[in-house]
């Protein structure tokens, strides 16, 4: 193949991946300016501070923020150190063989499961079975089975691309396998590993279905950060305020305000995800 044509084929492939890049960042730009727009005359910060009133058609949506929040942390509890110990065995201390080529099957077939089948099985195991009944942290648990193939995979191809000069240079000098972990392979890891924590906890904070079987609640007129409450969340508030409402045309301006918000918690995630990639990367060039 001529130099003129293989360097032809090179720009071709970086011109569509830039278009595609380009597509996404449109459409992005076009839903957020819409729902934005909409929510102009309903978002401020009393919006986000006070308490919703006279049947969820005026005030706030804090309670509902703060049990967002609090689900989205249980499930991060549940899922993050399994999710991360889990990739570690499989990339470094599992054996090639059919059992582990099962159990990375079997991960990957569960990231693709649809959330409402996670939120029937939570329904069947932690709310009837374990009897927790629906509440925070049946919803957290729920979420956290979500999260977690995910979690893992991401977290194995972060390790899977620590080169492995690290590892070998590191156990010449007497390190053991562990401390080589510790100190070599995880550090350089982290910017993947964080990369699939932030995707999979923003997957979880716009999750419906699995809350709806699990723990969420339309309205509780309190606060509470017990455990075995039942508890408010965005995704679910803007689910009944599209669909469910007794009065859809006068809390149009609630639910666009809604949806702005877990926009903007979603940005805030990724770029503190961002900002952490880009220290550890500075700190192990």
């Amino acid at each position: 193949m001529s130099t003129f044509r293989h360097k032809l084929i090179e720009n071709s492939i970086y011109g569509l991946l830039y278009f595609c890049f380009a597509l996404i960042i449109l459409f992005l730009v076009i839903i957020s300016f819409y729902i934005f727009k909409n929510s102009a005359g309903t978002l401020s910060l009393s919006f986000i501070f006070e308490y919703p009133r006279n049947g969820m058609t005026e005030g706030g949506i804090f309670p509902i923020i703060i049990g967002t929040c609090f689900v989205t942390i249980i499930s991060a509890i549940f899922a993050i150190p399994i999710g991360i110990s889990g990739a570690i065995y499989l990339n470094e201390y599992a054996k090639k063989s059919f059992f582990t080529n099962i159990i990375r099957l079997s991960i990957r077939n569960l990231a693709a499961v649809p959330s409402i089948v996670y939120g029937l099985f939570g329904l069947a195991i932690f709310v009837k079975t374990l009897n927790l009944g629906t509440c925070v942290l049946s919803a957290g648990l729920t979420l956290g089975l979500l999260t977690l193939p995910t979690i893992i995979t991401a977290s194995e191809e972060a390790l899977k691309n620590v080169p492995a000069a690290y590892r070998e240079g590191a156990l010449a000098l007497g390190l053991t396998k562990w401390q080589v972990l510790r100190t070599n392979v995880i550090p350089v890891a982290v910017p993947g590993i964080i990369t699939g924590i932030i995707l999979s906890i923003s997957r979880a904070l716009g999750e419906t279905a699995p809350i709806l079987f699990t723990g969420a609640a339309f309205y509780i007129p309190h606060l509470s950060l017990n455990v075995l409450d039942q508890f408010m969340a965005l995704p679910y508030h803007l689910y009944i305020m599209s669909t469910q409402h007794h009065d859809i045309s006068g809390v149009r301006g609630i639910a666009y305000s809604t949806a702005a918000i877990l926009i903007l918690i979603t940005l805030i995630l990724n770029i503190i995800a961002s900002t952490i990639r880009y220290r550890y990367r500075n700190a192990f060039k």
